[in-house]
């Protein structure tokens, strides 16, 4: 933390008292433009993409309509990143949804949902996400096993949970460097299945005749399809997360615009995949 005259940070001398009150502390200006996308692209691509395409097919009954439902919602989480990309510009401070409602409605609301936000959603999400990572992890060290170890699946998950919070906890510049680094694998990941699927498909030797029945089957029921929109945009979800952290932003007015265009690249992976 660095002390400084005003919230959105400025380059005045650190520990500078602003008329009679107290100086203000701020958080230090780490991130870049490279690591703002990242944040933003590596918060959407994580176990959601690989754990929700069959549920979506499953809920929706077809192939056709469940690409509708992944564009669909590509499409709105976009729309989203961009609400927030104006947000960020308009309220330079971290804390994302707390510190709009805040604004907008007061300290009940705003309260409420960071208390919902600690203590039920993102531990929610987290325990999902490491869980996932551990079973995929795990898989290659138990061959022709049905079902892996709970125990060293737990194992692996909390150690995993427990390795980020200490490198969060020791410096938010080798946390950046840590998510550039699992951003790109990730994206690279999706962009080899991509690419190879695009060449296998080129070359005919995929069975195209199911293209035919895209849309045989399909749901009609408004459950069914709330509930593959409901796993089509939980892969999507963390295209906000970057206005949490906005005041450690270099420059954050630009790059919360900028950043947000990384969506573009995750939607087209993402329903590629």
């Amino acid at each position: 933390m660095e002390r400084s005259e005003e919230r959105d940070g400025s380059d005045r001398p650190a520990g500078q008292e602003q008329g009679c009150g107290a100086p203000r502390l701020t958080l230090k200006r780490e991130i870049g433009l490279w690591s703002a996308v990242s944040m933003t692209a590596g918060s959407m691509i994580g176990s959601g993409i690989f754990m929700s395409p069959q549920g979506v097919l499953v809920y929706m009954g077809s192939p056709g309509a469940s690409l509708i439902v992944w564009a669909t919602c590509g499409i709105l989480a976009m729309l989203g990143a961009l609400c927030y990309a104006e947000l960020g510009s308009l309220i330079p401070e971290s804390g994302g949804d707390y510190t709009y409602i805040l604004r907008t409605f007061g300290s009940l609301p705003a309260f409420l949902v960071i208390y919902t936000f600690v203590l039920v959603a993102r531990p929610a999400a987290i325990t999902a996400v490491s869980l996932s990572f551990a079973e995929y992890a795990l898989a290659p060290f138990y061959p022709g096993c049905s079902s892996l170890p709970q125990i060293m699946v737990k194992i692996v998950a909390s150690s995993c949970i427990l390795l980020l919070l200490l490198i969060n906890f020791w410096s938010s510049r080798l946390s950046t460097v840590v998510m550039n680094v699992c951003t790109a694998a990730k994206v690279f990941s999706l962009l080899v299945i991509v690419v190879g699927g695009t060449v296998v498909l080129a070359q005919g030797r995929s069975r195209t005749e199911f293209l035919l029945f895209a849309f045989h089957n399909t749901t009609q029921q408004a459950g069914r399809i709330g509930m593959a929109f409901y796993q089509g945009l939980w892969s999507f979800d963390g295209w906000n997360n970057i206005n949490i952290v906005v005041e450690e932003l270099r420059n954050p007015k630009g790059k919360t615009e900028v950043s947000k265009r990384g969506i573009i690249l995750n939607s087209y992976c993402q329903h590629s995949y």
